[in-house]
């Protein structure tokens, strides 16, 4: 029995015609059809959860641009859809531009301010399949030249890379922005004048957390963490106020990016969800307990986090490098999982310092990547990444007073 809107809804045994013997069959078919309807409706106003959204729109609950600077958001990279080209995108905002493959826009100095954006996902018959709204907060191009701060980033290959921390730098060596100065011991080959980082290739947070290498060899494969020394009982420690003591001079920084998760779950069985989060599960904990160093070392710092970078769109890359081992779908999954878990987690974390870095948003999945490399973008991708981490600093930036100003 089923009651809606206040009637009852009752069932009769009919012939079955189909497969022989009786059916139960509802008297008012339509009422049921409306009540099943309604379900629907109502599930539809929790589209946010995953586990009743069709499409697993990872908007965050704000994007950074700044005035002059292009940003954007990819279709492909927020929804979980093997082939995202099938289906019909809608932005509303008052700012940017659409496209088959994204929004963007090119905010000026007049555009200054918060702007609602609200992003439709339809199927192709025109079917909502989701819908969700975050905020645009468009910051000037020019703020606090006077002042100056201290920036150390955490990473894996794509910071050994070096190419979005130079382009960070580039940024702010605007005399009209504040003086950033790099932290960090590794300063590869590829890097600017000024630009330091702690970004090695293959690396994980448990690898930061626990590493700690007795017979270095020079390469960043076998060496100990940065963060990780012996003891006076010769055991080895994870120690941040060491670090900030050794290699920062005693001073700490006043904002810390760490751009880390993809070796840490890479290789995580793509058809099980509860493999993936266990993966997830993992790697927060090690994440979890870095930051908590980081918080007690430099408790006045800010603490960025970068959520995951999406894959190259073009299956071909993938097999360019992993053959048969890897696929595209495959590592979609787990990243895209693993920004929803990354999303949830972060949240309502002021308290701690903490801000998320929606760096899975601007980053164009086939023009952003070369056509061999599954994960690694080109040139163009790490300066999207650059800029997005860079818009993200200015509002830590401009919210916060800095501590220090240029002598």
């Amino acid at each position: 029995m089923i009651v809606f809107k206040g009637k009852r809804i009752g069932w009769r045994r009919q012939p079955d015609l189909t497969f022989g013997g009786t059916v139960d069959r509802p008297v008012h078919d339509a009422l049921v059809w409306a009540c099943c309807l309604a379900l629907l409706t109502a599930g539809a106003a929790v589209a946010d959860s995953p586990a009743l959204s069709s499409a697993r729109l990872t908007l965050p609950r704000e994007v950074v641009a700044v005035a002059g600077l292009e940003t954007a958001v990819y279709f492909d990279n927020i929804v979980l859809m093997e082939q995202p080209g099938k289906y019909r995108f809608q932005v509303d905002c008052d700012l940017g531009e659409v496209d088959s493959k994204r929004w963007s826009c090119r905010p000026s100095e007049g555009d200054l301010g918060t702007h609602r954006l609200t992003l439709t996902v339809r199927d192709a018959s025109g079917t909502v399949l989701e819908s969700q709204s975050t905020n645009l907060r468009v910051l000037p191009a020019a703020f606090q030249a006077d002042s100056r701060f201290q920036l150390l980033i955490v990473g894996d290959s794509l910071t050994h890379a070096t190419a979005y921390p130079n382009e960070i730098a580039r940024l702010f060596a605007d005399p009209a922005n504040p003086t950033c100065r790099m932290l960090g011991t590794h300063q590869p080959a590829s890097a600017k004048p000024g630009v330091a980082h702690e970004g090695y290739g293959g690396w994980t947070w448990q690898r930061f957390v626990t590493r700690y290498e007795p017979e270095p060899d020079g390469t960043h494969r076998k060496r100990s963490s940065p963060f990780v020394f012996l003891d006076d009982q010769s055991k080895p420690q994870l120690d941040v106020s060491r670090y900030i003591r050794e290699a920062c001079g005693g001073t700490p920084p006043d904002i810390v990016v760490f751009m880390l998760g993809i070796n840490d779950c890479f290789s995580a069985d793509p058809d099980s969800i509860d493999a993936i989060d266990q993966r997830i599960d993992t790697m927060f904990g090690y994440a979890d307990t870095l930051l908590d160093a980081f918080g007690r070392a430099a408790p006045q710092a800010r603490l960025g986090i970068c959520l995951t970078t999406p894959p190259n769109a073009r299956q071909e890359a993938f097999e360019a490098n992993y053959q048969d081992r890897y696929r595209r779908w495959g590592w979609k999954r787990i990243q895209h999982r693993l920004v929803e878990r990354q999303l949830e987690h972060y949240a309502d974390r002021a308290a701690d310092r903490l801000f998320v870095i929606p760096t899975h948003l601007n980053l164009d999945p086939v023009d952003g990547y070369p056509a061999n490399n599954g994960v690694h973008p080109n040139a163009a991708g790490y300066r999207q990444i650059g800029q997005t981490i860079f818009a993200s600093l200015a509002a830590v930036l401009t919210a916060s007073p800095l501590p220090g100003k240029v002598p």
